[in-house]
């Protein structure tokens, strides 16, 4: 994996955590089935569950307890952020080909944040297990009460906190949430096939680019990068 001569000094790459670098499919569905089971409901095999990974976790709670008439949204959450931290969190292997993209980028001068609806500290936990938690400059992600997860928050915060002039910057996800959190902070983005939009989620989020494998990705944060870079260029002439 190579990139081209010109570094990516001065640029920031923000990246989704669930579904672009960590497969966490199969950690949350387990976990919401048991959630299910302990509030005393049999897990419907029919309810397609794997547009899950993404939304903050009240929203998608909410959402799961509407199909069985259950309004005890707090209990359940509860219940969940006790389970996923004993067991669902140790289900989360990165995805093949992740580790050398972060290389790969920082080795070409790129700082490299994260942005996710996982509270701050399980996500890093989870990145401090695979041993990748060095890599990021900063971890941006929702209160431990899943408070604070939406998407553009978490991104103009770390804008602000860093002093990122938005052409400087490029977010990476694989939810339609990613990238609207991008484009609602002026800044570019790239969608990963990879991760766990639907159906035609992605083509609609319409993100500037979109990486069938994770070996286009630095390439393709070179092209938004200098993009973005001429783009300002040519309006400041």
């Amino acid at each position: 994996m190579t990139l081209p001569a010109s570094p990516l000094g001065g640029a920031s790459v923000l990246f989704d955590l669930d579904g672009t670098i960590i497969n966490s499919r199969t950690g949350i569905i387990a976990t919401i089935h048991r959630v299910l089971r302990d509030m005393g409901h049999d897990p419907d095999p029919e309810h397609d569950l794997n547009w899950v990974v993404g939304p903050p976790l009240r929203d998608l709670i909410g959402e799961i307890l509407r199909h069985y008439d259950d309004t005890r949204c707090d209990e359940a959450m509860e219940r969940y952020r006790r389970l996923y931290e004993t067991t669902g969190k140790l289900q989360t292997p990165v995805f093949e080909g992740m580790r050398d993209v972060l290389d790969t980028l920082r080795a070409a001068g790129a700082t490299l944040y994260i942005a996710t609806s996982k509270p701050k500290e399980l996500a890093r936990s989870i990145l401090e297990r695979h041993g990748l938690v060095e890599r990021f400059r900063e971890i941006y992600g929702a209160r431990p009460d899943d408070s604070g997860a939406e998407k553009p928050e978490l991104i103009a915060s770390a804008l602000r906190d860093h002093k990122i002039e938005t052409h400087h910057a490029v977010m990476i996800g694989d939810r339609r949430f990613d990238i609207s959190g991008a484009h609602a902070n002026n800044i570019r983005a790239i969608g990963v096939a990879w991760g766990y939009s639907g159906a035609g989620e992605m083509l609609e989020a319409a993100p500037e680019a979109i990486a069938a494998t994770p070996d286009q990705l630095p390439m393709l944060v070179t092209a938004q990068f200098h993009a973005a870079m001429r783009h300002v260029h040519a309006t400041q002439a």
